[in-house]
């Protein structure tokens, strides 16, 4: 059963619940409309070999993570091979479908975030057939915004504040004005108490710890999964030798690096370690 905390906070593992199938499609749901998230949503998305069905995105940023597997995703009639470590991202009205070879040895999974989420039902459609994929994601074709909707987390320029690092996957660069996709490093030990003026979305990806929200507590490890409300006051503590590494997705979309300590004189903002304050 997912774990409750402090302010709505939530803990759930990967794979929890009873999914959801279509076809070669299966969805675990962890974070909507339904479990608190006023905008939100955070899906698990597994897909067996063969060809998925047609993911339909009518209004809302969609925004994607590969965790594991590979495969091709047909998205708005472009191909693209994908991998872990890939950030998609789905516009308004875009379709997506995926095709995992027969012989893959592991599905293809993926971490969804919807933003506004547009409620929980599963909107699929029958599946288009995909078109041979580009050899190279560097071939593939660009969005309006002159990039391609697909990042490698690899191809991203790393930043730092005082305590971590974090490259940003998705955001305006993409198209995706509404979100921010980014992948973070935490080193061991126990960061400040804070909050963010969004809500927030978390997929541990590697390393252990806890997930500290107000006085309340509850382990994570690679594969759990967390919902942040909006100005719910909380920490990540690394209790591990090595990193912890996360992936996060929030709403409205900004910087990573923003968050407000607190203090007895009240909120106060973190600042990078060039000195610059983060406060926008």
């Amino acid at each position: 059963m997912p774990i409750q905390l402090e302010g709505g906070c939530r803990v759930s593992r990967l794979r929890e619940g009873r999914p959801e199938e279509r076809g070669s499609l299966r969805v675990f749901r962890h974070v909507d409309r339904t479990t608190g998230a006023s905008a939100i949503s955070l899906r698990v998305l597994e897909f067996a070999p063969g060809l998925s069905p047609t993911l339909a995105n009518a209004s809302c940023d969609e925004i994607l993570f590969v965790l594991a597997g590979t495969g091709v995703v047909l998205l708005d009639g472009q191909a693209y091979p994908v991998g872990p470590e890939t950030g998609i991202y789905l516009k308004p009205g875009a379709r997506l479908v995926v095709e995992v070879d027969d012989a893959a040895p592991e599905p293809l999974t993926m971490v969804s975030s919807r933003c506004p989420d547009p409620g929980p039902a599963l909107a699929v459609e029958p599946p288009t057939a995909c078109a041979a994929a580009p050899s190279d994601l560097d071939r593939a074709a660009p969005s309006v915004t002159g990039r391609p909707p697909l990042v490698r987390l690899s191809d991203c320029a790393a930043e730092t504040t005082a305590d971590r690092w974090y490259r940003v996957l998705l955001d305006q660069k993409v198209g995706s004005a509404q979100v921010t996709q980014f992948v973070g490093g935490i080193p061991p030990g126990r960061a400040p108490d804070h909050y963010h003026e969004y809500e927030e979305v978390l997929c541990i990806l590697k390393g252990r710890g806890r997930l500290w929200a107000g006085a309340s507590n509850a382990p994570i490890e690679a594969g759990s999964c967390v919902f942040l409300p909006r100005r719910q006051v909380h920490c990540v503590e690394n209790t591990g030798v090595g990193e912890l590494r996360l992936l996060g997705v929030f709403y409205p979309a900004g910087s990573p690096a923003v968050r407000y300590g607190v203090d007895r004189q009240g909120p106060v903002t973190f600042r990078s370690r060039s000195g610059a304050d983060n406060e926008r």
